[in-house]
């Protein structure tokens, strides 16, 4: 189940721990410089996805589960950033199965300590949205796949000017793009995120959930998302809108995102959020 999925940790066992789930790029290249950011205050656990089209969001989190209790990591805050908001939701979903299907003991799964939406959503506002991309890139050319990535390189000169290390990435971002299976996985993340509807489980969901975006956002109409979630999801504590960054808000503001999520982990003291019988 893990064939292809890649952890790698950051920071001191002792301090509190940030789980980072990629978008639809599915690895951990632009978030470099927000690692570089936050792991002077928290363990940063970053991963990067098999390049497949067959896994389900269920295989997802299997997967996740099992790479972070076979390093101890037991607990933590999820960082969900778009497509890997939806991974977060349904590790909540598993969570909450398996602790409706009676009594279990503190080993027997992770456990979520509260959840950061970076330009995430719940359900997708417009899901038709995520179909209409997934088609257009399943038909494609190379030839313009690759000039759309040169485009992208030099405009990341501009877009991670305030981002050294994630500039530094880029090289590598394009690289990984080029690769057809990778075209492949994210035409099917797509997908999922198009056929995914989390409500349920936020509707359910009581541990804290804050949602962090970008002022400039094609991808997500994050104010109605925000609107949906403090109507209907119990746990939600509030968000912001960083006016300088874009969809990719960790890695176009790094040092404003960290510090925020740094806060609002920060805020959540109260003992009722805490699970018992955690390590």
């Amino acid at each position: 189940m893990q064939a292809g999925l890649q952890l790698r940790i950051h920071g001191d066992a002792s301090q509190s721990t940030l789980i980072y789930f990629p978008g639809l790029h599915g690895d951990w290249t632009l978030v470099s410089s927000f690692r570089a950011a936050v792991t002077n205050q928290l363990r940063f656990v970053e991963f990067t996805y098999p390049r497949t089209a067959e896994w389900s969001l269920d295989d997802y989190v299997a997967g996740i589960e099992s790479a972070l209790l076979t390093n101890g990591i037991t607990h933590g805050w999820l960082l969900g950033e778009s497509f890997g908001s939806q991974v977060a939701w349904a590790l909540l979903a598993r969570e909450s199965g398996r602790a409706g299907a009676g009594p279990k003991p503190a080993s027997a799964g992770f456990t979520a300590d509260g959840v950061v939406l970076a330009g995430g959503f719940v359900r997708h506002p417009l899901p038709w949205g995520a179909r209409f991309l997934g088609s257009a890139t399943a038909h494609t050319p190379s030839w313009c796949l690759k000039a759309g990535l040169f485009v992208y390189a030099q405009y990341a000169r501009f877009r991670h000017r305030c981002a050294p290390e994630t500039l530094g990435s880029i090289r590598e971002f394009v690289h990984r793009r080029q690769d057809p299976r990778d075209r492949l996985a994210i035409r099917h993340r797509l997908t999922l995120i198009a056929q995914h509807d989390p409500r349920p489980v936020a509707r359910q969901t009581q541990i804290p959930v804050f949602a962090l975006a970008g002022l400039v956002d094609p991808l997500v109409p994050n104010p109605s998302v925000r609107r949906w979630l403090k109507k209907n999801c119990p746990g939600y504590r509030g968000g912001r809108t960083i006016f300088r960054a874009d969809h990719n808000v960790l890695g176009t503001a790094p040092k404003l995102a960290s510090d925020q999520i740094g806060r609002w982990m920060q805020s959540v003291t109260n003992a009722d959020f805490i699970a018992p019988n955690r390590p």
